[in-house]
């Protein structure tokens, strides 16, 4: 349910709310929040709330430190993990300048410019998301080990599958909050999971990641562990995989599909740095379903680009190469920018890879391009892209290409 701001007013007085979570997440993708008692509420949507910018990653420094939190009535949601009295609800939010410009690097607010812009010309795209992480023992002290909850593989089941019922706990948190899961299964790693959801809005889509890692680490930590998100949390084991799907409207005889493909392919190498931002995304390229050439395929998962066997409403295209360090909103503002871009110049889409691309021999792989080998290249490529430079903000090309790496959310091995 989408509410006004009235509405919003309504229920904050109706069902007890006591506080109010303005979320929002830095250039990276990491979600931050600021709580205000509801009494606030009224100047949070007539004036915005201040913070100080420059204690977040990439969001400027002392000289220029103050932004606003606007509210998105759109975005209410109860917390369900909170009390239920003196209940907790939270919003996502726009960020301005005290001026009342728009901040240059909200990358909420540079998806949603992507998806007028696509309105623009005519198409809506629609995505769902599939998020794999690790469930980690913690130490007696709390702290996360290395050492994963179970020893079971891919879709096995209870009682190898320890996880099962943690995934049944995330996936009615997320029900409870209006998100709807598709499915959950063990993945192929030892303590691996995944929960895939059903299409909807670029928006919606993107908020709804967020929430899902909030809601996984929150169910997690409530059963003494911790789950991880990082691209690659044991080294001899498969990573983390944050695979896309995508569609397009209007789809007149799957033809406009097969533009966007087109187009997301031969943008992808310029992408990479912000769909993989780590030095430990480019260790999943290759092995364990994530794909390292520039390829495409239905239904083969050993492809960049798959179309899973879907018809009517479900035919979409599935790119299998970022992992879940990426930022969900900038990922899908490019994917759109990428699929304009194959619809409006129609590019040659290239032959259909039907063969398993890690079986094959050097001479069949040497007439595909690959992605980037390492964080280093795929900056480089980046930086010198035209088409990254005419949709990315370059105060966020900047932090990407030329700042030290972020620090990534993984499970540093304690003592125990």
């Amino acid at each position: 349910m989408k509410y006004s701001r009235e509405e919003v007013m309504q229920y904050v007085r109706e069902e007890d709310v006591k506080f109010i979570r303005l979320a929002f997440c830095d250039v990276f993708g990491r979600q931050k929040n600021i709580s205000i008692v509801a009494e606030e509420l009224p100047r949070a949507f007539e004036y915005g709330i201040a913070f100080d910018a420059s204690a977040i990653a990439g969001f400027g420094d002392e000289t220029r430190c103050d932004l606003l939190l606007h509210p998105d009535a759109e975005t209410l949601m109860p917390l369900p993990w909170r009390p239920e009295h003196g209940r907790v609800v939270r919003m996502f939010c726009g960020i301005s300048y005290p001026d009342g410009t728009p901040f240059e690097c909200d990358t909420r607010g540079l998806l949603k410019k992507a998806v007028d812009d696509a309105g623009k010309a005519g198409f809506s795209f629609l995505f769902g998301a599939e998020q794999e992480f690790y469930l980690f023992r913690l130490d007696e002290w709390g702290r996360p080990t290395r050492i994963p909850y179970d020893e079971a593989g891919y879709m096995d089941i209870a009682p190898e599958d320890r996880g099962e019922n943690i995934r049944r706990e995330i996936c009615l948190t997320l029900e409870q909050m209006g998100i709807r899961p598709e499915s959950s299964h063990h993945e192929e790693g030892p303590g691996q999971n995944e929960i895939d959801f059903r299409y909807s809005d670029a928006i919606t889509a993107a908020d709804n990641v967020m929430t899902f890692q909030t809601v996984v680490k929150t169910v997690a930590h409530r059963n003494g562990l911790y789950a991880d998100f990082s691209a690659k949390p044991l080294d001899h084991e498969p990573g983390n995989g944050f695979h896309i799907n995508i569609s397009v409207k209007p789809n007149e005889n799957a033809r406009n599909l097969y533009h966007v493909i087109a187009g997301i392919l031969e943008k992808t190498e310029e992408m990479t740095t912000f769909f993989n931002p780590s030095e430990d995304s480019y260790k999943r390229f290759g092995q364990n379903k994530a794909p390292r050439f520039l390829s495409w395929s239905k239904e083969n998962r050993s492809q960049l680009i798959r179309i899973p066997a879907a018809i009517g409403e479900y035919h979409r295209a599935e790119l299998r190469s970022p992992d879940p360090a990426a930022n969900p909103y900038l990922a899908f503002a490019l994917m759109i920018y990428a699929g304009l871009y194959g619809l409006q110049n129609k590019p040659d889409m290239p032959e259909a890879a039907d063969i398993n691309l890690y079986k094959a021999g050097a001479e069949t792989l040497a007439k595909f391009r690959k992605l980037p080998e390492d964080l280093p290249s795929a900056r480089r490529i980046a930086a010198a892209s035209q088409f990254i430079k005419t949709h990315v903000p370059g105060a966020i090309l900047d932090i990407y290409c030329n700042q030290p790496n972020p620090p990534q959310q993984t499970a540093e091995p304690s003592s125990m």
